[in-house]
């Protein structure tokens, strides 16, 4: 049986909770590789502003020896949330001033985020545009990956953190994500200090939010003057192909969105009307709650491909948690086995409790029946 130091250990998926475990292994002389399908760490965007938590993602970057950095990195000024009417573009009352925040969920870009990650792990840990095809448990602890080029690997524990769309999952659930009645459309301003001055201001150093029945906007300050914009409302999957709007077509959504949003103030139209660039179309998927799965030895999944659940500050929280987590079981329990066990006692109780709490808001942010 090999030793604790001579375990073979991959991670799919160079996202947050994947390169989180890593770093925290390697912290501790423990081997570990991570297969990404992107070619490159830069060959997609990569999302935009996260909150990140004291009890959870920050306590996971405590474990990674990364706090200190990601300190310096953050925006905690972008805590601020503004509430708008939308028929006034008014603030609402009772708004928290901008300087009652300290450190318990600052911002920060998901980009630097995984950026800080990736600069703290040796170099070649992360073997790029290396696309997993599944997995297969082989019936003796261990778990084979299936590579989109025809190959395959060995390895005593295989780590899904590949995302919604894990080709790691079916080697232990059936499920799969499901519509949760909200689209997102997503539009971007930049250089909005200089270019859009007065969207700037109205939005803060923070997000802004206006909201009424089953529709909203947002708008949030990322880092480098860049302001991203979420039009969310509930509607069927395939709204776009309903109404006769060609997602490629920007004046054609905008016009629709704008026919959304009837009667809201002319400045908050602004969000939707004067966007650089185009729009891209967010559904917003969950998988069931609860998601849970008989143990499979040499195999276990964390972050979304474990809990996929709607984007309300909880995910990318957890994800980190659960990397530093599973790491530090593997590092203190006596076998993988036993690791994996421990790790999934806790992290599947706990996530099932915040996706049932996201369900749960994403119900009262936007009701169904738009009340």
């Amino acid at each position: 049986m090999n030793s604790a130091r001579d375990l073979r250990i991959a991670v799919v998926g160079a996202g947050l909770g994947g390169l989180a475990c890593a770093r925290v292994l390697q912290l501790h002389g423990r081997s570990v590789t991570v297969f990404e399908g992107d070619a490159s760490a830069d060959a997609r965007p990569q999302g935009g502003t996260l909150d990140l938590h004291v009890g959870t993602g920050q306590s996971a970057l405590r474990a990674a020896g990364l706090l200190d950095r990601f300190r310096a990195l953050s925006r905690p000024e972008g805590q601020e949330w503004r509430l708008l009417d939308p028929a006034t573009a008014a603030v609402l009352p009772d708004q928290s001033p901008p300087d009652d925040f300290g450190d318990d969920k600052p911002e920060i870009d998901r980009g630097q985020l995984r950026g800080l990650l990736l600069e703290s792990l040796t170099a070649g840990s992360v073997r790029w545009d290396r696309a997993v095809s599944g997995v297969t448990p082989l019936g003796d602890g261990t778990g084979r990956v299936h590579f989109g080029d025809g190959s395959a690997e060995d390895f005593d524990l295989v780590i899904g953190a590949d995302g919604a769309r894990s080709r790691v999952r079916p080697a232990l659930s059936d499920a799969v994500p499901g519509y949760t009645g909200v689209s997102l459309v997503e539009a971007g301003f930049d250089d909005c200090d200089n270019r859009h001055a007065d969207l700037a201001r109205r939005v803060g150093p923070g997000t802004m939010m206006a909201k009424a029945g089953a529709g909203a906007l947002f708008a949030q300050r990322n880092g480098n003057g860049h302001i991203r914009v979420y039009a969310a409302f509930r509607a069927p999957e395939d709204w776009h192909l309903a109404a006769g709007v060609e997602l490629g077509d920007t004046a054609a959504v905008r016009a629709h969105l704008l026919t959304r949003y009837d009667g809201w103030d002319e400045r908050l139209l602004a969000l939707l009307r004067d966007n650089d660039g185009g729009f891209i179309n967010r559904p917003v998927f969950a998988l069931p709650v609860p998601h849970l799965w008989e143990h499979v030895p040499g195999v276990t999944l964390l972050g979304d491909a474990a809990h996929l659940m709607p984007p309300l500050g909880v995910g990318a929280n957890l994800a980190l948690l659960d990397g530093t987590d599973l790491a530090h079981a593997l590092l203190t329990e006596p076998g993988v086995d036993d690791a994996v066990r421990a790790y999934e006692g806790v992290m599947l109780p706990r996530s099932a409790e915040a996706a049932k709490g996201c369900a749960e808001g994403l119900e009262h942010l936007l009701p169904p029946t738009g009340a």
